[in-house]
């Protein structure tokens, strides 16, 4: 697809229609921000919507135009926008300090909040992000193992820093990354998790391999789905060779099951990174895990052992804003169905639109788990049933290709005209907040995207 700025597209022409102030506002983002967005993924051909307000499952763009959000705050909201109990806890708290450069409560009972749903959290440690929580879990493994090297999966996403800077959908290359330390690259195995044998003796036969780091249900939270059985022989391994298993639960926790995906499926995680829905739409992340490596963060473990403590600081770590609203969001998902409603709203969300898939005659899959929706775009034109697709028996080289299809980057701007909101994997996250009503009206919309993909020639 060429520069959709550049094209005659009907598409294009409509989203620009109903987008006449998110386009001036580009243009002004243009002089300040490079490439005019503060995210990656917030790029869009040919400029992002810009939004004013959101609540529930909708959000409002500054065109006063309606969206049925499934971007989801990038993950972050199980409960939907501006929910009642975050903006009371959020709102009690902001007029009794917003950075009191002390311990406080909240903090405490967010601790104990993770340590209640996760089960393999005997130590908790805040930091300001999922990336910095992964940062963290790393050099925890390492200074624990006393080895160097971290073995990782093509495609997981465990946040930009340098360590697992390459071999994502962002960074193939792994041999001249832009900022990225030779000696960095050099003690990261890139492994393919589609060749089980070769992954197992690469653990059995390594004897400087600190952790292995993934994404248990697959990369990008299972847009490229891992078995239970896979994760479970890597459990197996590591645990037998004393190397530290580190789930990324960024997305997944407290949202594939109240417990993440180790409490779904019973395999226990040496320590696990924790971010968006653990601190309900504010930033805030956290490594949680065994007692006796989070020891290697402790003061007095540190000297009554004679180790050198890992020193941790961070302005930002457990705010009291982002504890407030972690507390009230840990509630809900302990104390009530959300976790479960948008896991049902999500399998609601894949039957609907594999039915119109199939009525309308595309050859394209929805797939996913619990409240994560992925499209297969089909951008090789296989014989497939949308009705009748099979994520789990498909090969992992199927899914590198996801959103290859040229008609993608339109199929976005084409939601967006009939008010509905995807990221651009393609992939929608469903929340508690959606309702019935929602799911069919985003049928709807998928229904009218397609017919315009094939008025233009896309499809």
């Amino acid at each position: 697809m060429t520069d959709l700025s550049l094209t005659n597209s009907p598409i294009v022409a409509a989203y620009r229609s109903r987008t006449p102030t998110s386009a001036k506002l580009f243009d002004d983002a243009l002089e300040v921000f490079p490439s005019g967005v503060v995210h990656d993924s917030r790029k869009l051909d040919p400029y992002p919507t810009y939004v004013e307000r959101a609540e529930g499952s909708r959000k409002w763009d500054v065109d006063g135009n309606e969206y049925i959000d499934y971007f989801g705050g990038h993950g972050s909201l199980l409960l939907g926008h501006a929910h009642p109990t975050l903006l009371a806890a959020v709102e009690g708290q902001i007029g009794r300090g917003t950075h009191p450069a002390a311990c406080h409560e909240l903090e405490l009972r967010w601790g104990q909040l993770i340590k209640r749903l996760i089960p393999s959290a005997e130590r908790v440690r805040f930091t300001a992000s999922g990336t910095e929580a992964n940062l963290m879990a790393i050099r925890l493994a390492r200074a624990f193992t006393g080895r160097a090297k971290l073995m990782r999966f093509n495609n997981h996403f465990h946040g930009w820093q340098d360590h697992v800077a390459f071999g994502t959908i962002h960074q193939s290359g792994g041999g001249d990354v832009p900022g990225v330390l030779q000696g960095i690259i050099d003690n990261v195995i890139v492994a393919d998790p589609g060749d089980v044998e070769a992954v197992r003796e690469t653990l059995e036969t390594g004897d400087d391999i600190a952790a292995v780091i993934l994404e248990p249900t697959g990369a990008s939270s299972g847009r490229v789905p891992l078995s239970r059985e896979f994760v479970a022989m890597l459990r197996e391994v590591t645990e037998a060779r004393g190397i530290v298993l580190i789930f990324d639960e960024v997305v997944t926790g407290f949202r594939i099951s109240p417990g993440g995906a180790q409490a779904l499926w019973d395999i226990s995680p040496d320590l696990t990174a924790l971010a968006k829905i653990l601190a309900g739409g504010l930033p805030g992340g956290a490594v949680c895990g065994r007692a006796d490596i989070l020891a290697h963060l402790d003061f007095t473990a540190a000297a009554d052992k004679g180790f050198q403590k890992i020193p941790h600081q961070g302005t930002f770590n457990a705010n009291p804003l982002s504890a407030a609203a972690g507390v009230a969001m840990l509630e809900q998902v302990a104390e009530t169905d959300a976790c479960e409603t948008a896991s049902a709203r999500g399998e609601q969300l894949r039957q609907a639109w594999n039915r119109v898939f199939a009525d309308e005659g595309v050859p394209w899959a929805a797939y996913g788990m619990a409240s994560c929706i992925y499209l297969f775009t089909n951008p090789d034109g296989l014989e497939i049933d949308p009705l009748n697709f099979d994520a789990a028996a498909q090969p992992f080289s199927l899914f590198d290709k996801t959103g290859a299809h040229r008609a993608v980057p339109l199929l976005h701007l084409a939601l967006l005209a009939n008010g509905v909101d995807i990221s651009s994997k393609p992939a929608a996250l469903t929340s508690a907040a959606h309702t019935e009503d929602d799911i069919a009206g985003t049928a709807d919309a998928m229904r009218a995207a397609l017919r315009m993909l094939k008025d233009e020639g896309a499809l």
